[in-house]
This record gives structure tokens, sequence and C-alpha cells, in this order.
């Protein structure tokens, strides 16, 4: 017996060096791959630009070394609005940005970034892993000839409504000039407003000289970070046109395809775990925000009324109706989603409790 047990440790202890040489030469047998990553959002911003710093810490950690990321802050090697085709165009090989950005290229790129009235963050990570979003995500890109792979990579909570100078009505948005994303920007366009979709680091000089009146860009604590309190005293809730906001991390198609199903898989995971901390970091640090934006720089919080957000909401559903019978495949993702959200209101209504 006491042989029988000792051959049986030693072919266990054989085994497990076995399978780990076998890991330890995979991961040498892996191409080393440095991914030079410009981004959209300063890597001070926390919960936009902080999470692409976690990223590229793990990956190397977990990799041992084959998959490197060196960041770029926006426009020092890539302009924010000129990531996507960089990276198609292998002048970089991968970008951090959001694909509300790309409007103007792919109309339904922002309804994988934020939708008006739309999912909070778990709804949304719901349709895009486990509903068809993802798939639908990277049929976008491959569709419209960007060579690029895409992961979302990061996710926040509610963003404000807005920076402004006064107490506002629905008749003041005609005529305002304001820096507004996405399809909300579309929203406020009907409404009468001039909206023009600038950089976070561009918005300050743009209020200081004149050229916008008011803006909207992300969470308190993000703002606060940009000044904006500094010159426009009036912060409006809830953000109606981001409940949530998804990033993304788009890998050139020629070199992702060059990688290995291991390395795949660690850029994949460390992204899956990326949303979850980006979500938890944004929401840990709005109060403190808040209270500092009231206490100490003179802001006044408002919240828009019942009243208003039914304007908003109607003018959404316009525009998105508008949207949809202008492009097939806005039409084909809106629909997937409608599908999913409208199954996923019978889970909300019954298993969360009524806001106060």
């Amino acid at each position: 017996m006491k042989m029988t047990t000792t051959s049986l440790v030693a072919v266990a202890t054989a085994a497990t060096f076995a399978v780990s040489a076998y890991a330890g030469s995979a991961v040498a047998a892996d191409k080393k791959v440095l991914l030079k990553t410009p981004v959209a959002f300063g890597t001070h911003l926390p919960g936009l630009g902080t999470p692409i710093k976690r990223v590229a810490k793990e990956l190397g950690r977990i990799s041992g070394g084959t998959l490197k990321m060196k960041i770029y802050e926006p426009s020092k090697l890539v302009a924010p609005f000129e990531i996507l085709g960089a990276v198609s165009d292998g002048k970089v090989n991968s970008g951090y940005t959001t694909a509300g950005y790309w409007a103007g290229k792919i109309p339904a790129a922002p309804l994988f970034s934020a939708v008006p009235f739309g999912p909070e963050a778990g709804q949304y990570m719901a349709w895009l892993y486990y509903g068809e979003g993802l798939k639908l995500y990277q049929e976008m890109y491959d569709q419209a000839g960007y060579k690029v792979k895409v992961l979302p990579c990061a996710v926040i909570a509610p963003e404000t409504a807005g920076w402004f100078s006064k107490e506002m009505t629905i008749d003041d948005i005609k005529g305002l000039k304001i820096r507004f994303f996405g399809l909300g920007g579309k929203v406020m366009q009907k409404l009468g407003a001039s909206t023009s979709l600038l950089p976070g680091g561009e918005i300050f000089p743009a209020l200081e000289k004149k050229a916008i009146d008011a803006t909207e860009f992300s969470m308190p604590a993000i703002d606060k970070r940009l000044g904006f309190h500094k010159i426009l005293k009036y912060n409006y809730f809830p953000g109606w046109h981001q409940q949530a906001t998804v990033f993304e991390l788009l890998i050139n198609k020629g070199v992702w395809d060059g990688m290995s199903d291991q390395q795949h898989a660690m850029i994949e995971n460390v992204c899956k775990a990326s949303m979850a901390d980006s979500f938890a970091e944004g929401e840990y640090v709005q109060f403190e925000a808040l209270q500092e934006n009231v206490e100490k720089n003179g802001v006044t919080i408002k919240r828009w009324t019942p009243e208003q957000l039914a304007v908003f909401k109607k003018t959404w559903n316009e525009v998105a109706a508008e949207e949809a019978g202008k492009d097939a495949f806005f039409k084909k993702v809106w629909d997937n989603f409608q599908t999913f959200d409208k199954g996923y209101a019978l889970w909300k209504k019954n298993a969360f409790l009524p806001r106060d």
C-alpha cells in the first residue's frame, strides 16, 4: 500500500510539472506584442481614462510579458477622433475610445456607446455579452470596412445632463450653442440647439472663448477635473442621454489575427474585468465631487422636471425612428436592442425597488 501511495503521488507530481511546463512553454512560445494605444480621454480622469491604465498593467502582469501596452495621451500620437481610422489602417495597432465618436462615419455606432433613455450598465452588459450586442458591434465595423477587432473595455454609470449658465426651460434650448454627445445631440438639435462634439480637452477653452454656451461631458468627478464649474454654475440631472456609456478597445485586425488564442483570452478577460472595475470606480467617486461643487464651488444642482423629461423622451423616439428609416444597419441594431429591452422590462419592473 505504501508503494502504491508513493507511486500515485509521484505520478500526480509529474503530471503537475508537465502541465506547468506546457503552460509555461505556451506563454514562452507566444510572439511578444506591444500594443501602442492612443486614448481619447486623459488617463487622469477617474472611471473614464483610468481604466485603460489598469488594463495595460494587468495585461503585462498576467501575460508574463508577451503582451505589453504603451498608452499615449490624447493627441500625443493620434487625435481622439482619428483613432478608428488609424487603427484600421495600421498606423497604430490599437486604441481606446468610444463608438459614439464615429456617428458621422457609421450612423449605428452611437448605439454601442450610449442610448438616450436607454440601458443602465447592467442591462447594457447583458445585451452585449449574452444578447446579440457584441456580435452586432463587430459586424458593424466589418460591414463598414474597418479592419479592427472591438472589445468593450470600460463602462460608466449615468452622466450629468449638462452644465448651463442659468436655470433652463425647454424653450431655452432653441438657439443654444452646446457641446453634446451622440444620439442625445440629435435630440438637442431637433429641439433647436446648435450642437458640436468636442474632445474633453477642448471644451473648457471653447467655454472661455464663448464658442459654446453650455456643455455636457461626463460624470461629476470627471467634469470637475475639467473645470466646468468655474464658468457654468447650473449642473443638470438626470443624464437622460447617457444612463450608461461603454468604451472600446480597438485592435488592428491583422495584429489580432496574429495573436495566439491564449493572448486573445487574456485581452478579452482583462477587458471584461475592466468593465466591472470601471463601473465600480465611477460609482465610488461621484458623491464627493457633487458635495464639493455645491459646498465650495457655488454650483446649483438642478433636475429636469418630469414634463421636461417627457419632451426629451418624445423627441428621442422621433429621432430613433428617423435614424432607423435612414440607415438599414441602425434599424437592425435598434430593433434587436428594443426586442431585448422589452423582455428585460418585465424583469426590471418586478425585481428592482422603485426609486424615490
